[in-house]
C-alpha cells in the first residue's frame, strides 16, 4: 500500500483548550503558559529556523547520533514496526530511520496543524511504500493511535530533546504514557541533552540573530490573533538563562515597564521586569534519564553521544518497572 493520499486525523486541542491554559497560567505568579502553545504555524517555521543557526548545537548533535548509529538501532528494533513520533513537528529526524526500520505503518503527531500536514505530506511524497497516519492532537494530553493505522509492535520516536520541557516528574510521567501506548516489548527512541557549560546553553537559546527571541514573542502575537488579546511587543523582551540548581534553561518574556494587558476580556497587570515563564529545557546525565526511565517502567536498550558528548540519544524498553532506592 503506497500512501499517496495520507490519512489525516483532526483530535487537536481547541481555541477553548488554548484560551483555558493561557488565562490560568496568566493568573498565577510567577506567571507561566505551557511550551506548546508556541506552535502554531509561524512559531513552528521559527522553531526550524531556530535548529540552523549557529549556536543551537541540539539538533546537528542528534543527526549526528541518528546517522551514525541508524543501522544499530535497526537491528535492535526490527523491521515491520508501527512507528509514532509524538511532536513530530517537520518530521525530519525520522527519515534518517526510515529506511532501516521500514515500519509497516508512520503515525507522526503534532498540535501545529498546517505545519504537521505538509510535513507529512512531504514524508509520504518521499517515501511512497509508506502508510502515513498523520494526527493532529496534543500528545501532552493523550497519545492515541488512530484507528486506521495498522496493528504490529510498536515504537515512539521523540526526539529533539523534547522531554526536557516537562518538569522531571511530568517527565516520568510521560515516559510511563509511552509505555502504555507501545506496550510490553515496545522501544522508545528519545533524544535528552545533556548538561555542560552555561554560556553555550544560554546561547543556545539565545541567538545573535535573534531567532529564539522571535519564537518566544510570537506566543505573544498568537494571543493577540486568538485570544484577543492586546500585548504590545515594543514593551516585552525575551530572556533565556540556565538556572543550574535545576539543571534547566529557562525561557521568559520580560515586561520592560510597568503595564496591563487585556486577554480574552480579563485584564492582567505587570510590573517593570515581571516576566512570564514560557519554557524549562533540563538537562539530563546519562544515569540520571536511566533513573527517571527505569521508574516509568522502560529498561535501556542503548544510549550513543555524538562525538563532543553534547547530546544523547536513548533506546528503551518497555518492561517492569524498577523503583530506585
Amino acid at each position: 500500500m503506497t500512501s499517496e493520499i495520507i490519512r489525516f486525523h483532526d483530535l487537536h486541542p481547541t481555541h477553548a483548550d488554548f484560551e483555558r491554559e493561557a488565562l490560568a497560567g496568566l493568573r498565577r505568579r510567577p506567571a507561566g503558559i505551557p511550551p506548546k502553545f508556541f506552535y502554531d504555524e509561524r512559531g513552528s517555521r521559527l522553531f526550524d529556523a531556530i535548529t540552523s543557526t549557529e549556536e543551537y548545537y541540539p539538533t546537528r548533535a542528534e543527526i549526528e547520533i541518528l546517522e551514525t548509529r541508524a543501522q544499530e538501532i535497526a537491528a535492535h528494533v526490527g523491521t515491520g514496526s508501527l512507528l509514532v513520533e509524538p511532536g513530530g513537528g517537520s518530521c525530519a529526524k525520522v527519515r534518517i530511520l526510515l529506511e532501516g526500520l521500514q515500519p509497516c505503518a508512520y503515525v507522526p503527531m503534532d498540535i501545529s496543524r498546517d505545519h504537521l500536514r505538509m510535513a507529512a505530506e512531504q514524508v509520504a511524497a518521499e517515501f511512497p511504500w509508506l502508510e502515513v497516519h498523520a494526527a493532529h492532537a496534543d500528545f501532552t494530553h493523550r497519545m492515541e493511535v488512530p484507528p486506521t493505522a495498522p496493528e504490529g509492535p510498536r515504537v515512539a520516536f521523540f526526539p529533539g530533546s523534547s522531554i526536557g520541557n516537562f518538569h522531571p516528574e511530568a517527565a516520568v510521567e510521560f515516559l510511563a504514557a509511552v509505555v502504555d501506548l507501545v506496550g510490553p516489548g515496545g522501544f522508545l527512541l528519545i533524544g535528552v541533552d545533556l548538561p555542560k557549560d552555561k554560556a553555550v546553553l544560554e546561547a543556545a537559546y539565545d541567538d545573535a540573530d535573534g531567532v529564539t527571541a522571535a519564537f518566544n514573542l510570537n506566543l505573544l502575537e498568537r494571543m493577540n490573533r486568538e485570544l484577543d488579546a492586546d500585548f504590545d511587543l515594543d514593551h516585552w523582551t525575551h530572556r533565556a538563562i540556565y538556572n543550574e540548581p535545576e539543571s534547566r534553561v529557562e525561557m521568559h518574556l520580560v515586561s520592560t515597564r510597568n503595564q496591563q494587558v487585556t486577554v480574552a476580556g480579563e485584564v492582567f497587570k505587570f510590573a517593570r521586569g515581571e516576566t512570564i515563564h514560557t519554557e524549562n529545557s533540563h538537562k539530563y546525565a546519562i544515569d540520571r534519564f536511566q533513573a527517571m526511565a527505569r521508574r516509568a517502567g522502560m529498561n535501556a536498550a542503548g544510549v550513543w553521544t555524538d562525538h563532543h558528548g553534547l547530546f544523547s540519544v536513548h533506546l528503551l524498553r518497555a518492561g517492569i518497572a524498577v523503583v530506585d532506592t
